[in-house]
């Protein structure tokens, strides 16, 4: 099967930037990748507290307060300046003012926060031109969801990428939220009772005098049978899939069946774990192979096997536009230069119970196992039903005592890692401890870290552009073999 077989392929783009979470896929990223005319992705993973750490850090260059100028409400954003903008920054060694952690039910006040910080995100990357620019979002971390979401509408994002889960209700919610009317999701509880809701109504927020497009929607999914489920049951349009296998970054999808180890303590994946393509097709829907694809040759059996494209995250995340500090990036691509980095998938690492990948340096990791538990940002907390039927809310990687009283156990807490005070690390933005070390990074690369060496040549940064020239010179060598065109790259 060749891509002329395919002709919706050229109504998409071939490369889908990775919506890498916290900050590392950002506008300026999301923004490079757009103006080429391939698909950028900003991430809305903890982004409303990057947001305020970036207006306490001094907003350098004036790029969110230039955007927030442009949000409907203005009384919003003037707030959010009032509260949380430092002109000259934070003094050294005062931590981040934090924002209230999610709750099923939180005030006004801390949903506008993330609306506008989706906004003041996606309004950037679209800055000065009319390519597509999409959003990623974890369905996992349920709680800000909707009113980031919304944010990212009023910015007129494009295209919503979702993994990590189950997201069957988002394509319902953007539907409504395209028209300004309130939205509902099923709120995963631990401990049974009655379904819970989250709910977000836009009306409670002023009169968005703008009119919205409803952006197209590709679930992340894993498996075959979630991709039929999604295209048949959703309660809404899906617009296509990203197809991501295991040795993508970040969180992966559990094998299924039994979980077994290797010698190096990795998930053992299998037959059942590969996605049939076969079936994909069928459901008529474009679709994106992720994990393992990041080459020009991985483009091209892509191509070939009648995806529309791939999405690529790891070259993309080490370019010199990605938030992932310039020190970090550069001493990971030397390491890769002298074949000292390793990737590993840790069964363990994150609370949320999915394995995780983690770049192990030969100077070890950066975030220590016995770092001091401490939960102030609690994006990755989950519900349980407490006695009498109220909820509360626990994390694995919290203080192990606390999370006992909860009703864990000592079990679960086992080999966890705060991601959300780490993965801020990485960018920059980490939390300063002044009673014992600040928040040390902790990094996650794909598989394809390690193969990165013939395209770096030595070099120890690079960018997006260069990335792109790399990946689609496959699909021209390939078309031109075949007498075709390479796609247009448009959504």
């Amino acid at each position: 099967m060749t891509l002329s077989d395919f002709a919706f392929a050229s109504e998409y783009p071939m490369i889908i930037q990775g919506g890498m979470g916290a900050g590392v896929s950002n506008w300026m990223l999301a923004r490079a990748v757009s103006l080429r005319g391939q698909l950028g992705v900003v991430s809305g993973t903890v982004i409303d507290t990057i947001f305020v750490r970036r207006l306490q850090d001094g907003d350098f260059g004036g790029h969110l307060r230039r955007a927030m100028a442009h949000f409907p409400c203005p009384a919003i954003a003037e707030s959010a300046l009032a509260r949380y903008f430092h002109p000259e920054g934070r003094a050294p060694g005062v931590p981040y003012k934090a924002l209230p952690t999610y709750k099923q039910v939180v005030s006004a006040a801390r949903q506008q926060i993330t609306m506008l910080a989706s906004f003041v995100e996606v309004w950037l990357a679209k800055e000065g031109h009319n390519n597509p620019v999409g959003i990623n979002l974890l369905t996992k971390v349920q709680m800000p969801n909707l009113a980031t979401l919304y944010g990212a509408m009023l910015a007129g994002v494009d295209v919503v990428l979702m993994g990590a889960g189950i997201p069957r209700e988002i394509p319902g919610a953007l539907d409504a939220l395209a028209i300004h009317q309130p939205a509902a999701i099923r709120f995963d509880v631990e401990g049974g009772g009655d379904p819970e809701y989250l709910t977000f109504d836009p009306g409670e927020h002023g009169a968005m005098v703008v009119n919205l497009k409803r952006p197209k929607f590709f679930p992340i999914i894993a498996a075959t049978s979630l991709a039929a489920t999604l295209a048949r049951k959703a309660n809404g349009r899906v617009d296509g899939f990203v197809i991501e296998g295991p040795t993508a970054g970040g969180h992966n999808a559990p094998p299924r069946g039994e979980l077994k180890l290797s010698e190096k303590g990795e998930p053992v994946y299998g037959e059942r774990d590969v996605v049939d393509l076969d079936k994909i097709r069928e459901l008529g829907l474009p679709f994106w192979l992720a994990g393992g694809t990041g080459s020009p040759a991985g483009l091209r059996r892509a191509l070939d096997s009648g995806a529309a494209g791939i999405q690529v995250g790891t070259l993309f995340a080490f370019s010199d536009e990605s938030g992932v500090l310039p020190d970090l990036k550069e001493e990971v691509l030397a390491g890769v230069n002298r074949g000292d980095v390793n990737v590993r998938t840790d069964p363990r690492a994150s609370p949320t119970g999915y394995p995780f990948k983690l770049v192990e340096m030969a100077a070890g990791e950066y975030q220590s196992p016995t770092r001091q538990r401490i939960c102030d940002l609690g994006y990755l907390r989950i519900a349980y039903r407490k006695e009498g039927g109220s909820l509360g809310y626990r994390c694995a990687a919290e203080p192990v005592d606390a999370y006992v009283a909860k009703g864990g156990t000592v079990e679960e807490t086992e080999g966890r890692r705060c991601l959300c005070n780490a993965l801020l690390a990485n960018i920059g933005h980490a939390q300063v401890r002044p009673r014992w070390d600040d928040e040390l990074p902790l990094l996650t690369s794909g598989d394809d870290l390690m193969a990165m060496a013939p395209f770096l040549q030595g070099r120890t940064h690079y960018g997006a552009g260069e990335v792109l020239d790399y990946l689609l010179s496959g699909a021209t060598a390939g078309a031109t073999a075949a007498g075709a065109s390479p796609p247009i790259a448009a959504v």
